[in-house]
């Protein structure tokens, strides 16, 4: 796939369009476009978002907001941005009040693409195009085809993508055209992507995973993609039933909510060849359980950050055996290190932070400098997680650096107190956090989701069986669920404000 590596991202689309024009490319609803189709759609977009801003049209690199639920007029819209030389911002779609207002504000948008039903939450002072579903909206301009073209060049910035925003005010990575060819070049080669495969994409297009991982990556090689409003059990089934589906992507929560589904164990999901996990560390009793139902499907773990892409590194489905824990080495266009406070190699098996190297990296944090400086030192980004390499260079993630718990004086991951946890049937899910102590400094909590009746004490002596004493929770509190993010990613600071207060 190095011929990517040349290409701006709406060119990767133009690509596939000469060369399997009339196949689809996408189906959404009730609507499918070949990638002729789609090409042309989005030159047709391209040209309208110039000349829609007070009559004169946005001046090129103008920042674009999209705030929409999953839809082929969202994918269009990104796509057109890179082609008109707008810089398109994704935000996302449960965002409201302050947290909107600060993400659009700071991207300094000059437009906001919204669904009509999500339109009333704007701030005032931002102008507003319906995406679809009003007359007007971007989707209806599609009806008559106008030619947009232009050379751009692959250092322009194509896209923002805003952190998740789990420990601090979400930064907006600079993300080039460049920077996501090559992305998009490592993960064909990483995953495995094929033209003849089925992909349906489930999770919100705004996170970086689902849009720069499998959609534009599974258009740069021309599969036949479904898009779905959302991970919906019962329509994921039935698509892999009716053999519409092969290959999905989904965070460990969907994955556990799919295994708990009652139709799990009943409908034939034979057709399901490729799945996909990552955006949050998975569970190894979970996928354990997947593996023993569905013994033939080929699991891939993927791990990275907004910042690279996202894709870092993958565990690929003939590596899983003995390292499940693992997500896996760095792929084609990242180097990895581990390393300690001062930035000096650490031995393997020695826990610290994994730094990168990578032509996938986003330039810095849009008009935040100070932060650009901490995270990009001695020309490695700094990410922020707590790693592990082995001799065969394989990576295992142990925490983010922030969320590893001083308890008495020793350091204690809460990965693998989180992992035993999940061996106990009445866990659900499980976070693991450390909460003020006057004797141990951090006291080891769990917070669990039970999944039927289970007690305080029995998760205790479960936990004391499985791990060091010194590593097992002191206390355990339960929920109906735990606080995430969009992207499924537990919001420990959350549970920590809540119970530090209990």
């Amino acid at each position: 796939m190095s011929r990517l590596l040349s290409r701006t991202v709406d060119g990767v689309l133009r690509a596939s369009a000469r060369r399997v024009p009339d196949r689809t490319a996408l189906r959404y609803a009730d609507r499918s476009w070949t990638y002729a189709e789609l090409d042309a759609a989005v030159s047709t977009a391209a040209a309208v978002l110039r000349e829609v801003h007070h009559g004169i049209g946005l001046p090129e690199y103008a920042r674009v907001a999209a705030y929409g639920h999953n839809s082929d007029a969202y994918l269009i819209a990104f796509l057109a941005c890179a082609r008109a030389g707008l810089v398109h911002v994704p935000v996302n779609h449960h965002l409201t009040g302050d947290d909107l207002a600060y993400v659009l504000e700071q991207s300094d948008s000059s437009l906001v693409l919204a669904d009509p039903a999500l339109a009333d939450r704007i701030p005032d002072g931002f102008p507003v195009k319906a995406l679809r579903d009003a007359p007007g909206s971007l989707l209806d301009a599609l009806a008559a085809p106008e030619p947009y073209d232009t050379d751009r060049d692959a250092r322009d910035l194509a896209q923002l993508l805003y952190t998740s925003g789990t420990t601090a005010l979400p930064k907006g990575a600079m993300m080039t055209h460049l920077a996501l060819a090559h992305e998009y070049a490592s993960a064909v080669e990483a995953l495995d992507l094929r033209e003849d495969d089925r992909p349906v994409h489930a999770l919100p297009l705004y996170h970086s995973a689902q849009m720069h991982v499998f959609l534009l990556p599974y258009l740069a090689v021309g599969a036949e993609n479904t898009l779905v409003d959302g991970p919906d059990p019962a329509v994921l089934f039935d698509l892999v039933e009716a053999g519409r589906a092969d290959s999905l992507f989904a965070p460990p929560t969907v994955w556990i909510a799919l295994a708990d589904h009652p139709e799990f164990a009943t409908r034939d999901l034979s057709a399901l060849r490729k799945a996909y996990y990552g955006a949050s560390i998975m569970p190894v009793p979970v996928l354990e359980r997947l593996r023993a139902r569905l013994p033939e499907l080929r699991f891939y773990n993927c791990f990275g950050q907004s910042e690279i892409g996202p894709l870092a590194t993958v565990l690929g489905p003939d590596e899983h055996e003995g390292r499940m824990d693992s997500c896996g080495r760095p792929v084609r266009h990242v180097e990895a290190r581990v390393v300690d406070e001062k930035g000096d190699d650490v031995p393997d098996g020695t826990p610290g932070e994994i730094v990168y190297r990578s032509p996938q990296l986003c330039k810095g944090y849009w008009n935040k400098p100070e932060e650009t400086r901490a995270a990009f030192r001695n020309g490695w980004f700094h990410s922020g997680d707590l790693a592990v390499r082995d001799a065969e260079g394989y990576y295992t993630i142990v925490d983010r650096v922030k969320d590893v718990i001083n308890s008495g004086g020793v350091l204690v991951a809460s990965r693998q107190v989180e992992d035993a946890l999940y061996a106990h049937p009445g866990v659900a899910e499980a976070a693991v956090i450390g909460l003020p102590d006057e004797r141990w400094i951090e006291a080891v909590t769990a917070v669990v989701v039970p999944r039927g009746e289970v007690t305080e004490a029995e998760l205790l002596a479960h936990a004391r069986e499985k791990l060091p004493r010194f590593k097992a929770p002191k206390r355990v509190h339960f929920l109906p669920e735990l606080p995430r993010n969009a992207s499924g990613k537990i919001l420990k600071r959350e549970l920590r404000d809540r119970f530090a207060k209990a």
